[in-house]
């Protein structure tokens, strides 16, 4: 059989693609200066609901958030922004992953605080659209997305770096069928990319006193793009002496996350973006869920936080939406706080969710009407909050020595 029309058909779309990312090099080849939050006035604060089960948990993180950040906004310190026109129903309309009015309004705010989003799956009723995390990562250059892990009593305190706009995800959409019996998708991964992600988790390293950093690929079977992942990382690495480095593969990694004798050896984490993707679930267990962890989405410019769970389409259907656990929203918004530089604030807001979500637990939320609601649970946090004697009742739960977030 001849495929010659195919194969032509194949190359003029690879020709493309591979335009738009060699622009997409230089973009970050030119860089650009990191935003200084200390001399914004106000700091705008974009609040996406998100969808499903989003606008609840959105809604109860927003609440305990303007709480501990009330003479910030009194004064004008701090503008909380509501974005709209980003559920998946406006993006249905629209036909498009990322509105472009919803694009400015969120172009004119600094930082996001961000509900999830419902990403299109075939076979369901919407439209078969780009991901809008995936889109909006892109557009805003949000490179990095971080994940911190910490459950003291199991000796687990990691942080993941994970590259956020490249790998299989950033051409995920434009992949073919060549004929009807075979399919096509890419990896990317591009040297400025994987350099700026090694260096930032090299970084949080150094400034946080940490010895060891570890690179994830799959590098002994994806040896071009993973390759080059690694082989970046060794090289980065080598400006950082007093750092120890190693690597894993990405397999080997996943089973000793569950070894209980060698995961505490692990601290900073940097690998592409699906790896990424799937060990931060495999590691968000450890901490109760993917619904108890929150991610930041780190640019130069911009930078968005949110739940690394779903939309739980299921529980709205079920009715069971007002029950769906809004901690991860609430972390996501602890690292928000640290990031624009509110530490204090970002320290007690953690300590409140330690103590009701790991240590005391005097409310328990189990998705279904035999737990609280999450209206309920961040009463629990906000009444926390409010305690005079939150450090001490915060501390005495911690292992002897655990320094003081």
């Amino acid at each position: 059989m001849n495929h010659t029309g195919a194969i032509e058909r194949a190359k003029e779309h690879f020709a493309e693609l591979l335009n738009e990312q060699l622009k997409r090099v230089d973009q970050m080849k030119a860089g650009e200066d990191w935003a200084d939050y200390s001399r914004l006035m106000p700091i705008v604060i974009g609040v996406v609901g998100g969808d499903g089960i989003g606008p609840f948990i959105t809604k109860d993180a927003v609440r305990v958030l303007e709480h501990i950040l009330a003479e910030e906004l009194q004064s004008g310190k701090i503008e909380l922004r509501w974005i709209s026109g980003l559920s998946i129903e406006e993006r249905a309309r629209a036909m498009k992953a990322l509105p472009e009015e919803a694009l400015a309004a969120l172009k004119k705010c600094h930082v996001i605080l961000k509900g999830p989003l419902t990403t299109p799956k075939k076979g369901d009723k919407w439209p078969n659209l780009e991901s809008a995390n995936v889109s909006m990562r892109r557009e805003l250059d949000l490179f990095a997305n971080v994940r911190p892990v910490k459950v003291p009593e199991k000796g687990i305190d990691w942080i993941f770096y994970r590259e956020n706009t490249e790998g299989e995800y950033v051409l995920g959409s434009s992949g073919f069928n060549v004929t009807e019996d075979l399919a096509v998708d890419f990896k990317v991964i591009t040297t400025p990319g994987a350099e700026r992600i090694v260096r930032l988790a090299f970084e949080y390293a150094r400034k946080n006193g940490i010895n060891r950093v570890s690179a994830v690929t799959k590098a002994n079977v994806i040896k071009t793009t993973d390759g080059k992942f690694l082989e970046v990382a060794r090289r980065v690495a080598a400006e950082y002496p007093e750092i120890q480095f190693d690597d894993w593969f990405v397999d080997i990694m996943a089973a000793k996350l569950v070894d209980e004798k060698r995961r505490r050896e692990f601290r900073v984490i940097v690998l592409p973006n699906l790896y990424g993707d799937i060990l931060t679930d495999e590691a968000a267990e450890f901490q109760g869920g993917v619904g108890t962890a929150g991610s930041a989405n780190i640019g130069k410019r911009y930078a968005m936080f949110e739940a690394i769970h779903g939309s739980a389409p299921r529980m709205v259907d079920e009715g069971r939406a007002q029950y769906a656990d809004p901690a991860s929203m609430m972390r996501a918004c602890v690292m928000m706080l640290r990031h624009i530089g509110f530490v204090d604030q970002a320290s007690r807001m953690e300590m409140a969710l330690d103590i009701c979500g790991q240590f005391e637990k005097r409310i328990c939320i189990t998705g279904r009407p035999d737990g609280a609601t999450g209206s309920q649970f961040a009463d629990y946090v906000l009444e926390t909050i409010s305690d005079p004697d939150l450090e001490n009742r915060w501390q005495k739960y911690q292992p002897s020595g655990e320094a003081k977030l």
